[in-house]
């Protein structure tokens, strides 16, 4: 068995970084960020960013799904500027009740 198997993504921690408002993924010696800002009960996310050694391997839709859990359990609103977030709400579509425009 491959303990240091990237592919499975399942088991990596999204860890909810409040103080620098984003979500983040500790990825060796690098790291994944999907930002955000809250303005009244909106939760807006603004940009997400994986080391290109990372990308295509699941990492950002991981963030993704955390925080859009997140934000439904607090009851915010979803305005997906980052056009990641954004693509992710098009294809979940139990996310879309709780957005602005979709």
């Amino acid at each position: 068995m491959d303990t240091n198997k990237t592919d499975n993504m399942d088991n990596i921690e999204v860890r909810h970084n409040v103080e620098e408002t984003r979500f983040e993924v500790q990825l060796g010696d690098q790291i994944a960020i999907l930002e955000y800002d809250i303005a009244g009960n909106n939760m807006v996310f603004t940009h997400t960013e994986v080391p290109p050694a990372f990308e295509g391997k699941g990492v950002a839709g991981k963030m993704a799904q955390v925080a859009l859990d997140y934000a439904v359990e607090k009851g915010h609103k979803i305005q997906a500027f980052c056009p990641f977030v954004k693509s992710y709400v098009q294809r979940h579509k139990e996310y879309q009740p709780h957005t602005w425009g979709y």
